[in-house]
């Protein structure tokens, strides 16, 4: 009998805006990382194919659980936050050092997915991380995916170039952000994921972990400050026929460094 596929995917509470003070995480000012949403959206489409669950986990503080509930309101069977003091603080290698070790507690799983980066620290390092504290092997940028006798047979889309690669199970894959988009989500959807489902919450002592080995301590990398970008745009009109206005943009991108 096909049990299915057992899918899970790695879920960020991403800073919306920088604040004025002190950061607080919570959902006031944090949102579900947007390019995790593609990665979602593939699991639920596995899901739909081949049978099985969409299990979503999360590391953060415990304000930030409403990521793992919008993601069970979207379609997610179950949900995992893995939250502790001792966590704060926490580089991507940290970071990815945890979540490895709550994934090899649910283990073993066929899938794991994950954005290709996230909107607030833009790294794109945790997904490679965890498929090495894991070892498994990890296709990035993934536009497509199928599975044939349990292989998975991807599109990834590689410096302007579509790839064609076959892994097997179980496999690593971060979701390029135009792979899928994010479904219609009811509101009977939304009352049940925060009033009905129930999410497993774990601390240091779960995923077995020391304090030296995450947070601040654990961290080979500090975040010093967090800034607005503040971008300055200047309006500039030619003049002349077209043919003048075309020689002088060009002459105009040599000089900004336009490469040909």
């Amino acid at each position: 009998m096909n049990r299915g596929l057992d899918l899970i995917v790695c879920i960020k509470a991403v800073i919306r805006d920088v604040p004025a003070g002190p950061l607080i995480r919570s959902a006031e000012t944090c949102e579900l990382n947007p390019y995790d949403v593609p990665a979602l959206e593939t699991a639920f489409r596995l899901r739909e194919s081949h049978g099985g669950k969409v299990t979503v986990m999360s590391l953060g503080p415990e304000t930030c659980e409403f990521v793992v509930r919008e993601a069970l309101s979207m379609g997610a069977d179950r949900g995992y936050l893995v939250s502790d003091p001792a966590l704060a603080g926490s580089d991507t290698l940290a970071t990815s050092k945890a979540l490895g070790a709550a994934l090899e507690k649910v283990a073993p799983f066929d899938v794991l997915l994950l954005g290709t980066r996230s909107s607030d620290s833009d790294t794109g390092q945790v997904g490679p991380q965890i498929a090495e504290f894991l070892r498994i092997p990890l296709v990035t940028g993934v536009r497509a995916v199928e599975m044939k006798n349990r292989t998975l047979i991807i599109d990834r889309k590689a410096d302007g170039f579509i790839e064609k690669v076959e892994v097997d199970l179980p496999a690593a894959l971060t979701v390029h952000p135009s792979s899928d988009r994010a479904g219609y989500v009811g509101l009977k959807a939304i009352e049940e994921a925060y009033e009905e489902r129930d999410i497993t919450r774990w601390g240091m002592q779960d995923i077995q972990l020391a304090p030296g080995q995450v947070g601040q301590t654990g961290s080979p990398t500090e975040v010093l400050t967090l800034s607005r970008i503040k971008r300055e745009r200047k309006c500039r009109f030619l003049e002349g026929t077209e043919e003048e206005q075309a020689d002088q943009l060009l002459k105009l991108l040599i000089e900004w460094g336009m490469e040909w």
